[in-house]
């Protein structure tokens, strides 16, 4: 079981911000400080049962791509989102799911400013928050059919896969969505050049239990719940890249993807 440093958000009187462009001039990054705390990450294969979306926030499944190259955005769109679809609607039950979005992380393709990559993600965040997910549903979708829609059940659910495998350096963890309460999520707002998004930073609580799968696989998927409109299952989770103290000094860097999707069910659901 490694141990990890986890950077999470000290408390602040001010709403968080990061600036995903440059920001304004004279206007910092950021305006948020660290809270770093030293926590054991545990093996999530060791689990039994198996984590699911719906108790835990998160789940493997398998998921194969017949897309050749998921730096190509192009080839993503058409080809990946497709499968990431119909995995998502296979674990779920949804009736309808929207792929929308995606990112690729690497740190040497980020550092060199190739292939589109960014970095991973270093503090504990959840991508959406009790506004900003019905908000992105009508940022995507005919008003009308956005209103109904809303109307019954969705979630945001995230595909996140290795690009190439197995994943030695800088996995992800995840946070067992049980284990935190809504005072742990504070709203924070992500300005880019057209929008103001909103995520949840993460504070601490000794409550918080953190997993990790080992050695993830390219034919391996991870599905995070970022938001579920029903309030009888999980809802809302956590996650993050951590360093993880048992790899080897020259493991490759991480190559991941994640595709964010919208999952909507049908009215008894």
């Amino acid at each position: 079981m490694p141990n990890a440093t986890l950077n999470y958000l000290a408390r602040m009187d001010e709403k968080p911000v990061y600036y995903l462009v440059p920001p304004p001039p004279g206007t910092p990054w950021r305006n948020t400080r660290g809270d770093r705390r030293d926590l054991p990450i545990q093996d999530a294969r060791a689990l039994d049962p198996q984590p699911s979306l719906d108790t835990l926030g998160f789940q493997l499944a398998p998921l194969q791509t017949a897309a050749e190259d998921l730096y190509d955005a192009e080839e993503v769109h058409r080809v990946y989102y497709r499968e990431v679809e119909s995995l998502v609607k296979r674990v779920t039950g949804a009736s309808r799911v929207f792929a929308f979005d995606h990112n690729v992380r690497s740190s040497e393709f980020a550092g060199r400013g190739e292939r589109g990559a960014q970095n991973p993600v270093w503090f504990p965040h959840n991508d959406y928050t009790e506004d900003s997910s019905p908000q992105r549903v009508r940022d995507l979708l005919p008003a009308e059919e956005a209103e109904a829609l809303l109307q019954h059940r969705f979630a945001v659910v995230n595909v996140w896969k290795p690009i190439r495998g197995p994943v030695q350096k800088d996995p992800l963890a995840i946070c067992d969505a049980r284990t935190i309460q809504p005072t742990h999520f504070v709203p924070t707002d992500l300005r880019y050049q057209d929008r103001i998004g909103e995520i949840y930073s993460l504070t601490f609580s000794e409550e918080h239990r953190w997993f990790y799968y080992p050695t993830m696989q390219v034919e391996e998927a991870l599905l995070l719940k970022c938001f579920d409109s029903a309030r009888d299952r999980a809802r809302l989770t956590a996650h993050t890249a951590f360093e993880d103290d048992s790899s080897a000094p020259d493991a490759p860097d991480r190559e991941s993807i994640e595709v964010r999707t919208l999952a909507f069910f049908a009215a008894n659901t």
